[in-house]
């Protein structure tokens, strides 16, 4: 599914076109490196854990097509999947998984994307639209004229927007989990 970053024009048959955001950024300090996903399951196997069964009757939680884990309790799961170029543009892939136990009506972050020297290239905010408690839904950004290659990080800068039933919420920060199993880093 590609979702717009522009709010304005939400067609899902149309790739996605990022928002250019006019804020500016200070100081960032980096966060520790990322643990692989071999490193993780290599952790849990060492636990003793297996995949986790259902209690329907033996099936593997998680989804094995993409190697994601069921949503961890309270956690708002962000996986930069996949970083495309096609066509002049680099096509990133997102899969969010809302471990919150809330539903959230609208969920968007302002991001800043970092090119390989370490310096600002761009400020997008990317919409993720509604994202029900438990769901996993994948969600594509296209990004014009930037090669994939040509960026080393993405960083979530802030909340733009994260409305439940009940209205504004902090938990779209507060819950953020994100990850990344491509070459780019993709953290707060």
């Amino acid at each position: 599914m590609k979702s717009r970053v522009d709010s304005k024009s939400r067609s899902s048959r149309r790739p996605a076109a990022p928002e250019k955001h006019p804020s500016s950024v200070g100081a960032f300090a980096r966060t520790a490196g990322r643990i692989g996903s071999a490193a993780l399951v290599a952790a849990g196997l060492a636990l003793g854990g297996a995949p986790a069964l259902a209690q329907d009757g033996g099936t593997p939680t998680g989804d094995a097509a993409t190697g994601t884990q069921p949503a961890a309790q309270n956690r708002l799961g962000l996986e930069l999947n996949n970083a495309v170029d096609d066509a002049g543009l680099c096509r990133l892939s997102y899969v969010a998984v809302n471990g919150t136990g809330q539903p959230l009506e609208k969920v968007s972050y302002d991001v800043v994307v970092f090119d390989t020297n370490g310096q600002v290239s761009q400020f997008l905010v990317l919409q993720f639209g509604q994202l029900p408690a438990g769901k996993t839904k994948v969600v594509q950004f296209d990004l014009a004229d930037q090669p994939c290659a040509g960026i080393s990080r993405i960083l979530v800068n802030d909340v733009a927007e994260c409305e439940t039933a009940q209205g504004s919420a902090a938990i779209c920060m507060d819950a953020l989990e994100p990850t990344s199993r491509t070459a780019i880093t993709f953290d707060t």
